[in-house]
């Protein structure tokens, strides 16, 4: 492929006024030898695209380093076909001008960096060879309950097939069991019949063309990928002899709800000493009982016990919710549930009196309206405290509960004749298979030179494995992986209704606990997800976060040592293996993070345009000062283009300045970082080396899951290269950064930059 390099610098935005723009071209041409090699004062003007344009029709020029604004601005403009044309952005206003001193030597210096990093890159890159295939785009809705039902029908709605699976013999779902909901639509002050609307929408669903309806069934595997999912689909009732029936679909969503939690293991608050004492379910399947299914408004709430008619009542709040001895979280739905059940209590026993004792009542929205009224209610009693004590008299039948008044202070006793335990929601993310362990990690795997392979890093922290879902033929386990709690979401503030495999997407209350108002646009959110992902798979390019992205990894395979970190890393399952540990790659799955490339110890995995070897050569572009002076020390800084590329961005915005002595070198993700390029920039006599990344933990914003704290991980194996060439450890620093940290960064820098100065220069200066 020739390599036909133009390279165009704007002086617009005062970049002609802090910067010398005739030796910025001048040291260009020198060091890169392009065709072309160009200033204009408005390059994003029409004047200045047709310019570039011109010279790719006349001069066939097929490679362009756009030295201008910031790779984030201006998208739409600088847009040119990138199956034959590579863009390469740099950087000269945000990075440069804007965070330096006008006509200052180390500001020119900088610039003139950026500029070789930026046309060493684009030289090396090749062109994308996307994967457009025709591929099945019908989409998979697994439950039938009120996010399933309204998953498939908008999918239909939008011109797609639909294949619903349910493993019960009738559609509607949990909801479908109980006796009243709240209302469903603003304002939100009353009871409504559960049946209402249902009814009409399962009907929708089943007289449906589009949709393919399997009861009674469940999931016994997934194989495949986006666009080509094989879903093997068996009866529920094993017993039955039915032949499994295969399906090919494009995309999942997991709309498979809750179950509430273990109700025995709520004996800490009565439960089992008497009928009388039982669960908000348990609670709706008595009204359903009394009402003959829902048939009757009309009936009295009568005891288990006895059949007696219902006198006193006491609710108990997160009944084992918000408690880090059993579920840490808000079932966000309990509240109303109780609220609603008070309600029907007081219309159906108006002599009983209502007792709610809670933590805090949490009815979000227009929901409130429903709570006010309920606090006008005098039969109903609202107790803001803590259960110290649960009894129950035999002799009377009653109840005693001791409440510690949180409010006011002061203990409270009540004896009632009923008391209802609000307990929470479990996801049906999987049935837990214990004795499993899927803590990812290996031992030192030889290498092809006959060394060992630095050992890989645990991916997830988990001891018990899941299934009974999806069933997936993955390498890493048969289930969506959870974000916290079971909840099998991806990354909950960017990518709502995301999983971290690609192409199966969870809605409703089992992605969080939610109530049927929110499941419903639920499901359409995450139905828009699965119509994305199969558009966008069809056409070669990726979802979120790299939308669009038309490059994947290559894996020279005959150099493959078989060490498994790839496989292992890979934080969306995209990297099976065969039974010698080979990696088998799915480009379906995979998001382009980059994390394989990272975690290759022999680098055989590469992108067309990021590679081991094409970052090396922006490094090895790079000038380096032999005086050891201050402003001549060289700090190489790996930034995230998630959020710590944008900090720098939104720093340079604020007209912020930052230390001239740093070079910015924008990575997929820090999971993408080979060990390599610390060797490289080290070797070449950068004084140190600075990480900026996501944040990680229980609750990451890591856009790639787990990227950040690998490269955290990997850190540790760096002792050895550091330790070979004779360097300290503090040379190089992993910091995590939101973008909204962007004030925090000229601390940041200074106070790296001061560490290595103290230091001192990086000895390899001028070798």
């Amino acid at each position: 492929m020739d390599n036909n390099l133009g390279i165009y610098i704007c002086s617009g935005c005062d970049i002609g006024k802090s910067l010398n723009i005739e030796r910025l071209v001048n040291t260009a041409k020198d060091s890169n030898k392009p065709v072309v090699c160009t200033s204009h004062e408005f390059l994003c003007g029409t004047e200045g695209v047709n310019l570039i344009k011109n010279d790719i029709a006349e001069k066939k020029i097929n490679k362009l380093t756009i030295a201008a604004c910031s790779m984030r601005a201006k998208q739409d403009v600088f847009n040119f076909d990138p199956l034959t044309i590579h863009t390469e952005r740099v950087n000269l206003r945000e990075h440069v001008i804007w965070i330096s001193p006008p006509n200052d030597n180390n500001t020119q210096l900088l610039a003139e960096d950026y500029i070789n990093m930026g046309a060493s890159k684009a030289k090396k890159a090749a062109f994308p060879e996307p994967l457009i295939q025709d591929l099945n785009k019908t989409v998979l809705v697994v439950g039938g309950g009120i996010t399933g039902l309204n998953a498939a029908i908008n999918s239909a709605k939008a011109g797609y097939e639909v294949v619903l699976v349910e493993k019960k013999s009738n559609l509607g779902g949990f909801p479908y069991s109980k006796y009243k909901k709240w209302e469903t639509k603003p304002p939100f002050e009353k009871n409504i019949w559960i049946k209402e609307g249902l009814d009409e929408l399962i009907k929708e669903v089943e007289s449906s063309k589009k949709i393919k309806i399997y009861k009674n069934s469940k999931i016994k595997s997934v194989s495949g990928a986006p666009g080509k999912f094989n879903v093997e689909i068996e009866p529920s009732d094993k017993d039955n002899a039915a032949e499994v029936v295969n399906e090919t679909v494009g995309s999942i969503v997991a709309a498979t709800g809750w179950k509430p939690y273990e109700a025995k293991k709520l004996d800490y608050l009565g439960y089992g000493l008497t009928p009388d004492i039982l669960t908000n379910v348990e609670l709706e399947e008595l009204y359903s009982e009394l009402s003959e299914n829902g048939k009757s408004e009309s009936f009295t709430v009568k005891r288990k016990s006895n059949g007696s008619a219902v006198k006193s009542i006491a609710f108990i709040q997160c009944a084992g919710s918000r408690d880090e001895n059993h579920l840490p979280y808000c079932s966000t739905v309990c509240c109303m549930s109780s609220l609603k059940e008070a309600a029907l209590i007081r219309k159906n026993n108006p002599d009983a009196n209502v007792y709610i004792i809670y933590k805090d009542i949490r009815t979000p929205g227009e929901y409130e309206n429903f709570y006010r009224k309920m606090q006008d209610d005098e039969g109903i009693y609202m107790v803001k405290g803590a259960v110290s004590d649960i009894s129950y008299d035999k002799g009377n039948n009653e109840i005693g509960v001791k409440v510690m008044d949180t409010l006011f202070g002061g203990d409270i006793d009540l004896n009632v004749e009923m008391l209802v335990l609000a307990s929470g929601m479990v996801p049906n993310s999987g049935e837990i298979e214990y004795g499993q362990n899927v803590n990812l990690t290996v031992g030192n795997a030889p290498s092809a030179s006959g060394a060992s392979c630095p050992p890989s890093v645990p991916v997830s922290t988990a001891q018990v494995a899941k299934s009974g879902l999806l069933n997936l033929t993955y390498r890493q386990g048969k289930e969506m992986p959870d974000l916290a709690y079971g909840f099998p979401d991806s990354n909950f503030i960017c990518f709502p209704y995301e999983s971290r495999r690609t192409g199966i997407y969870p809605a409703g209350s089992v992605r969080m606990p939610m109530d049927t108002v929110f499941s419903v646009d639920d499901a359409k959110g995450a139905v828009l997800k699965a119509i994305q992902c199969v558009e966008q798979t069809s056409k070669g390019k990726a979802v979120h976060p790299r939308s669009n992205d038309m490059t994947y990894p290559f894996f020279d395979l005959p150099r493959c040592t078989q060490c498994k970190r790839c496989t292992e890393e890979c934080p969306f399952g995209a990297i099976d293996e065969d039974e010698k540990g080979t990696p088998k790659y799915n480009p379906e799955r995979c998001r382009r993070c980059g994390v394989c490339m990272g975690a290759c110890p022999v680098r055989i995995i590469s992108f067309k345009n990021y590679s081991p070897d094409i970052v090396a050569s922006m490094i090895k572009s790079l000038y380096i000062p032999e005086d050891p002076t201050d402003e001549n020390y060289r700090i190489l800084v790996f930034a995230c283009e998630n959020d710590a590329y944008p900090a720098l961005d939104i720093l340079g915005m604020n007209k912020i300045n930052l230390s001239s002595n740093i070079r910015v070198v924008p990575v997929r993700c820090l999971g993408s970082i080979n060990n390599v390029w610390y060797a490289d920039a080290l070797s070449k006599g950068i004084d140190g080396i600075l990480l900026l990344g996501c944040k990680f933990g229980d609750d990451y914003q890591c856009h790639f899951i787990k990227g950040s704290e690998l490269a955290s991980y990997r850190m540790g194996n760096l002792k050895e290269t550091l330790t070979r060439l004779v360097l300290e450890e503090e040379r190089v620093r992993q910091i995590q950064l939101e973008f909204t940290d962007y004030m925090k960064l000229p601390e940041i820098v200074e106070d790296f930059v001061n560490k290595i100065k103290s230091l001192g220069p990086n000895p390899y200066k001028g070798f």
